[in-house]
């Protein structure tokens, strides 16, 4: 099998080349769980080609992800019993989580391989990227991919990318980045005294929003993810359990709900935020090590999308810590145009490309979060925008306070030395 994998590097890299040649590589390395790969450049002329990362399953087949320089996706797939003619179209059947099936037709390198191009604004592309499991028909045959990780493999190779164009391969190193969760640990005790081993409450702390005059929250699904109780106070206010509604973990959104309504609730922006226009990030960041208090910070929108063009976010200049997960994203009318849920690791990009990356967030856009809430029969007010709405950050912040939360997960589980069921 690893002659097969080596004809798919081999193969892509000549589709990527300007001339038919063989790859070189891989320098560096994509170690992202069972994925393997690297950059690879053009064997004679030693130009960067593409970056690529595969990973052989237990059927036999080989898949392979790559990214070539001029930003271009494809993916592989190779089996040592497969005998196709090259030039005849090879025609698959891609479906993801279960979805309707996409026929595509890939392109026979050899007589084992395929390559299929992936256009990268097709929803086949979309799909792929948010997909845990993936199933391919071809040759009278079913296979199954588990998807857990491109999360993590998607970041990995378009930091491979950028970073050769930028410092060439000479520099490569791990390019494995990924965007980290904002959600704040909870701040343990400075001493305390031996006991036996016991359950004890652990967790972490997150922000909501209000969305309904029924009491129902916003918040990221990482945030409450694994909880056996949930609760949230508004600043300076008891806490109150809240418990959980719904949550897409696709997605990264949750919904909560307390025992009684609260006075006021923010207001969810109907149409699109351009680019460039000023936004508000409020939440509570390092709570209990900074502040009690939420705090506030003002940027941007960098761009109307997020890591791999995913159009499902936002990235913005507004600066966000662990604790802002789930806090609102403000235009500067006051009205919600996001849920934080994400900044860049810094640490691990400066480590793959040598730059510490300023400024990188990310927040989940209002459709994902209409749609959510829709499909949950919660009923929302809408924010109308127009350039007379604008307002001062500290009459937004004023606002907020009304509704936004901070949310406190708690997870029962054997303290350390006992032994876990």
């Amino acid at each position: 099998m690893r002659v097969v994998i080596w004809a798919v590097v081999a193969a892509v890299c000549l589709l990527v080349s300007a001339a038919p040649s063989s790859a070189r590589g891989p320098y560096g390395s994509i170690t992202v769980g069972n994925w393997k790969g690297g950059a690879f450049t053009d064997d004679k002329s030693g130009t960067f080609t593409h970056c690529s990362a595969g990973s052989t399953y237990q059927s036999g087949i080989f898949f392979m992800v790559a990214i070539a320089a001029n930003g271009s996706w494809r993916l592989g797939f190779a089996h040592e019993s497969w005998r196709l003619t090259p030039g005849e179209a090879f025609p698959l059947a891609l479906t993801f989580d279960g979805q309707p099936a996409f026929n595509v037709y890939g392109m026979p390198l050899g007589t084992t391989l395929v390559n299929v191009e992936m256009p990268v604004n097709c929803s086949l592309i979309n799909q792929f990227r948010k997909a845990r499991q993936m199933t391919a028909f071809a040759q009278g045959q079913l296979f199954q991919f588990n998807l857990n990780q491109t999360g993590q493999l998607l970041p990995a190779l378009l930091n491979c990318v950028m970073s050769v164009k930028k410092n060439g391969v000479a520099s490569a190193g791990e390019f494995a980045v990924a965007a980290k969760p904002v959600a704040a640990p909870q701040a343990a005790p400075a001493q305390s005294a031996p006991n036996p081993p016991q359950k004890q409450a652990r967790g972490g702390t997150g922000t909501g929003f209000v969305v309904s005059s029924t009491g129902h929250v916003v918040t990221n699904h990482h945030v409450i993810d694994g909880c056996s109780e949930i609760t949230g106070n508004l600043s300076g206010e008891a806490p109150v359990k809240l418990r959980l509604v719904s949550s897409d973990e696709t997605n990264d959104l949750a919904l909560l709900q307390a025992p009684s309504p609260f006075k006021d609730v923010a207001k969810i922006r109907q149409n699109a935020i351009p680019v460039g226009n000023g936004v508000v990030a409020i939440g509570y960041p390092y709570h209990g090590l900074l502040t009690s208090d939420f705090t506030v910070t003002t940027g941007i929108v960098s761009s109307l999308s997020g890591i791999l063009n995913d159009t499902r976010f936002l990235q913005i200049s507004a600066a966000v810590q662990p604790g802002n997960s789930g806090g609102p994203l403000f235009d500067l009318g006051g009205g919600v145009v996001g849920v934080v849920a994400a900044k860049l690791d810094a640490v691990r990009v400066a480590r793959a490309t040598g730059s510490i990356p300023e400024n990188i967030n990310f927040a989940i856009k209002t459709g994902a979060l209409r749609d959510f809430l829709d499909n949950s029969a919660v009923q929302y007010q809408i924010a109308e925008w127009h350039d007379a709405s604008k307002r001062e950050t500290s009459e937004i912040a004023k606002d907020a306070r009304g509704y936004t939360l901070l949310i406190v997960c708690k997870v029962n589980e054997q303290s350390a030395g006992a032994k876990k069921p």
